[in-house]
C-alpha cells in the first residue's frame, strides 16, 4: 500500500471548536455501526476520484497522481463518526471541526461536485428516505420564518459583507469580460437584468430583494421610479444610507416587507437570486406574485441559480449543511421547476435567458480570496476561527459547484401580454 505523511498536525488536529459557541461540533457524535458504514462508502466514493486523501499514519485513498489536491484526515476517527451521523452534514461540519483540510479547498471539492450523483452506489441510494433528515418545520419559510431565517444569514454583519464583497456590495453572481475587475463586472450582471426587465427613464420598477441597493440605484439612474423590498432590517438601513449618499433618495423608496405583502403594479419586477430561498412548496405564490404585481405589457427578470432537475427532486426534502449553517429553508430550483411553475401559475412567458455559471465560479473565488485575506479585520468584528472554517467552506463548496458544473446560474426574461 502507498503510504505518503500525512503531517506534523496529524495528531493534534486543528484545534476543536469552542463548545460554548458551537455546540455540537466541538465533541464528535458516537455511533460506531454508521461511522463503519461511513469509512466504507467514503474509500469506495474516492477510490476513482483525481484527488489525495492522506489519513493520520500515511495511508493513501484516491486515484490522484503528485499534482492531484490533497484532503489531510488529521482525526479519522471523528471525521467517520461524523459522516456516519448524517453525511450531508458531516463533511462539511468535519471541516469545521478541523478534523481534515486541505492543499486546496475548491480544486478539493470540484471532483466530489462533479460525481456528486454516483458518490454513492445506486443500489444503496434507495435507503435516501430512511437516512434523510428532513427540513425543521421551524425554517419554513412562512412570512415570520422568511424573516428569522434572512437574518441568520444577511443581519450578521454589514462590516462583515463588505469586507469580501466589491465595493457596489453585489452578493450574487458577476459577469465578467475579459480581465475587468469584480465591480465592473458586477454591474454588467444588474445592466444585464436590467436590460431584460426593459428598464428605462420613467419605468416604475419593483426590486424583490434589495441586497445593499446597487441595482435599485443603477435602475434610479437610468431614470426609473423604483420600490425595493427586503426583510433585513440590516440590508435596509445600509441601502438607505448608500441611496441617500447617491443623491437617489427621491427615486428609491426601500420598504421592510415580504415580498407576498407586496401590492400595486409595475412596469417591471426584478428579483436578483432570492428564489433560492423561498422554498419548494412558495414557488408557485413567488411566480404568481411575479405575475400579479406585472402590469400587462410590463416586463419580470429574475437570476436564478439552478440545480440538475433529478438532483432536485432527489434532495428537495433533505436538510443539508447549507441549510444547517448558511441558508436554512432554502432549495435550489431547475430549470424545468422554473419553466412549470412559470406556465402553470403565471400569465408570463419566456422571452430570453443566459447562463453564467462559470462567471459565478470566478466571482465566489475572488470573494473567498477578499474573505482570507481581510480575516484580521473579520477577526476583530467577533467572529472566531470556526466561523472562518465555515465561511471558507460555504465558498468553496459553492464555487466547486459551478466549477463542475453540477449548478449553473441564469438570467431569465419574462414578459406579460399586453
Amino acid at each position: 500500500m502507498t503510504t505518503l505523511s500525512a503531517g506534523p498536525d496529524a495528531r493534534a488536529g486543528l484545534g476543536r471548536p469552542a463548545a460554548d459557541r458551537w455546540p455540537g461540533l466541538a465533541t464528535p457524535p458516537e455511533s460506531p455501526l454508521r461511522a463503519w458504514v461511513a469509512e466504507r462508502l467514503f474509500r469506495h466514493a474516492v477510490r476513482e476520484l483525481p484527488v489525495r486523501v492522506l489519513l493520520a499514519g500515511g495511508e493513501r485513498l484516491g486515484a490522484g497522481g503528485p499534482a492531484a489536491p490533497v484532503m489531510r484526515v488529521l482525526r479519522p476517527r471523528d471525521f467517520f463518526h461524523r459522516l456516519g451521523a448524517d453525511a450531508k452534514i458531516g463533511f462539511g461540519e468535519s471541516y469545521l471541526a478541523g478534523d481534515w483540510t486541505a492543499s486546496e479547498l475548491a480544486d478539493l471539492l470540484t471532483p466530489f461536485a462533479a460525481r456528486m450523483a454516483r458518490l454513492v452506489p445506486r443500489p444503496l441510494q434507495v435507503l435516501r428516505r430512511w437516512v434523510d433528515r428532513a427540513q425543521p418545520n421551524a425554517e419554513k419559510n412562512t412570512v415570520n420564518g422568511a424573516r428569522k431565517n434572512i437574518h441568520r444569514h444577511y443581519d450578521l454583519s454589514n462590516e462583515l459583507f463588505s469586507l469580501f464583497l466589491d465595493p457596489s456590495m453585489t452578493y450574487s453572481s458577476a459577469w465578467f469580460a475579459g480581465e475587468e475587475d469584480l465591480e465592473q463586472a458586477q454591474l454588467r450582471k444588474i445592466d444585464g437584468i436590467l436590460d431584460y426587465a426593459g428598464v428605462r427613464p420613467g419605468t416604475r420598477l419593483l426590486e424583490i430583494g434589495t441586497g445593499w441597493g446597487a441595482l435599485a440605484i443603477r435602475a434610479a439612474r437610468r431614470g426609473a421610479q423604483v420600490t425595493s423590498l427586503t426583510i433585513s432590517p440590516e440590508q435596509k438601513r445600509l441601502a438607505e444610507q448608500r441611496i441617500a449618499e447617491a443623491g437617489l433618495s427621491e427615486r428609491i423608496t426601500v420598504r421592510l416587507q415580504d415580498y407576498r405583502e407586496a401590492e400595486g403594479g409595475y412596469d417591471a419586477v426584478v428579483s436578483v437570486e432570492m428564489i433560492e430561498a423561498v422554498g419548494r412548496e412558495y414557488w408557485p405564490v413567488y411566480f404568481r406574485t411575479l405575475s400579479r404585481l406585472t402590469r400587462p405589457g410590463g416586463r419580470v427578470a429574475i437570476q436564478a441559480i439552478t440545480m440538475p432537475h433529478e438532483r432536485m427532486l432527489a434532495t428537495s426534502d433533505s436538510y443539508t449543511w447549507i441549510h444547517k449553517y448558511i441558508f436554512p429553508g432554502g432549495l435550489l430550483p431547475s430549470l424545468e421547476s422554473i419553466g412549470r411553475n412559470v406556465r402553470e401559475d403565471t400569465e408570463l412567458t419566456g422571452a430570453g435567458r443566459r447562463p453564467l455559471g462559470p462567471h459565478y465560479a470566478r466571482t465566489l473565488r475572488l470573494w473567498r480570496e477578499r474573505f482570507l485575506a481581510n480575516w484580521p479585520r473579520i477577526e476583530q468584528l467577533g467572529f472566531d476561527r470556526t466561523f472562518r472554517r465555515m465561511w471558507e467552506f460555504y465558498l468553496a463548496y459553492s464555487e466547486a459547484g459551478f466549477r463542475s458544473g453540477y449548478l449553473n446560474v441564469w438570467q431569465i426574461a419574462l414578459s406579460r401580454k399586453g
